[in-house]
């Protein structure tokens, strides 16, 4: 095995804590099953750019039980969990490539280390690796068969690869699987977003008021779920609709400038750049603590803070303190990084249960219908995601009516 991980010794934690994980990914557990006894992916090679935590683990585990030969690297510097890369590689047989807190060149490495494998399936989050390949290893496109991509702005880059004609090889949107929005994004993002913000600052949430930019799915699911703690919820939009939807589920919309007024925390969640920049920060009332919830690290101008900083401090680890020249403080949390992921363990299993399976399943299509796909960003077949969405339904023990024939009938005529 090849592999470049913190510490092997710290396996037996990381097995502890991907069980366990398991134990809320029923549908996974389902797909890993069957994939053990068909192995639908013999002798394919994945190559997959994801953050490395158990519930990804636990993808790896039914990839590997499919027959793939799988080699994982990071997808985020700050989100890999050391214990559980550890576990993969000892117990589970997975080349891993992802240490906590790397630096950039040995992230860009490991992704390199990866693209060295001659994927023949990309599985991205964020399309790190997928760049990588149309960029610096463009000799290994031809043996790519396809790939899969997580979160929104990985989908972003591909569709302007697609639009470009650069895109090499055809790639599923998992992101926007109703089994994967709906859930990952709404409920996982809202949850696993104030989870990060309180481990690392430990500030009482209620009575604050939280400024929320981007009210898509992780948005809105923040919003809705800091106001359920008591907070005082302001969002900024550039979409006119998706504002108007904010205003009339209660809450108080206006430009950032004017937000940054009243903001105690401030969450990015719309994987543009530079959301928070200078007309914000000209406006922030002292103590303002900022994170982003966004795939990258670009939606707050880190740069201007650095550069009209009188002193930076360090003063918890991912806590960082900068004092203005006129005085003020503002704290930014995980270096403008997942904060969900770098100050907490991301979403919780039985969401992510529904978007690996779509991971998973999606992967098994690409594999046996290549030959039927152009270089394009395909979502992913309906009959994935009702499945995904019917086989959870089974495991929370929930049944749901099916319609009658002459329902069916009534539904599909003008006739009545």
């Amino acid at each position: 095995m090849a592999y470049d991980i913190k510490d092997i010794a710290l396996a037996d934690e990381g097995l502890a804590r991907i069980e366990w994980a398991a134990r809320d990914m029923p549908v996974l557990e389902r797909i890993r099953e069957r994939f053990a006894r068909e192995r639908p992916l013999e002798g394919v090679r994945i190559g997959a750019c994801m953050h490395v935590t158990t519930e990804t683990a636990n993808l790896m585990r039914a990839l590997a039980a499919a027959g793939a030969s799988v080699t994982l690297c990071a997808s985020n510097p700050l989100s890999t969990q050391d214990d559980t890369a550890a576990s993969l590689v000892r117990d589970f047989g997975i080349d891993v490539y992802a240490i906590a807190g790397e630096d950039d060149a040995t992230y860009n490495a490991h992704i390199d280390a990866v693209a060295a494998t001659d994927p023949q399936i990309i599985m991205d989050d964020g399309a790190d690796l997928d760049t990588a390949l149309h960029t610096r290893f463009t000799d290994k496109l031809a043996g790519v068969i396809g790939g899969t991509e997580e979160t929104t702005t990985g989908v972003v880059r591909l569709a302007a690869m697609a639009a470009d004609g650069t895109l090499g090889y055809p790639v599923f949107n998992i992101n926007d699987a109703n089994t994967k929005h709906c859930f990952d994004n709404h409920f996982g993002t809202g949850q696993s977003t104030l989870d990060g913000i309180i481990r690392a600052t430990n500030r009482l949430m209620c009575g604050r008021t939280l400024v929320v930019s981007g009210f898509g799915y992780c948005g809105s699911g923040l919003a809705l779920r800091a106001k359920g703690m008591g907070m005082d919820v302001i969002v900024c939009e550039v979409d006119p609709l998706k504002a108007l939807e904010a205003y009339m589920e209660g809450y108080r919309v206006m430009k950032a400038a004017d937000a940054a007024r009243f903001a105690d925390v401030w969450v990015t969640v719309t994987g543009d750049c530079n959301v928070i920049d200078a007309p914000a920060f000209e406006n922030m009332k002292d103590g303002a603590i900022l994170c982003n919830s966004g795939h990258f690290d670009s939606e707050i101008n880190i740069d201007w803070l650095e550069d009209h900083s009188v002193k930076k401090q360090e003063l918890k680890p991912l806590v960082e303190e900068y004092t203005l020249e006129d005085g003020r403080t503002i704290v930014l949390l995980a270096q403008g990084r997942l904060v969900n992921l770098a100050c907490a363990e991301g979403h919780p299993a039985s969401v992510m249960d529904m978007s690996f399976a779509n991971q998973a399943l999606a992967a098994e299509y690409l594999y046996q219908h290549a030959d039927e796909l152009q270089n394009e960003v395909y979502d992913v077949p309906a009959a994935i995601d009702d499945d995904v969405a019917r086989v959870k339904l089974e495991t929370l023990g929930v049944s749901i009516d099916t319609l009658t024939p002459e329902q069916i009938e009534y539904m599909s005529s003008w006739k009545f």
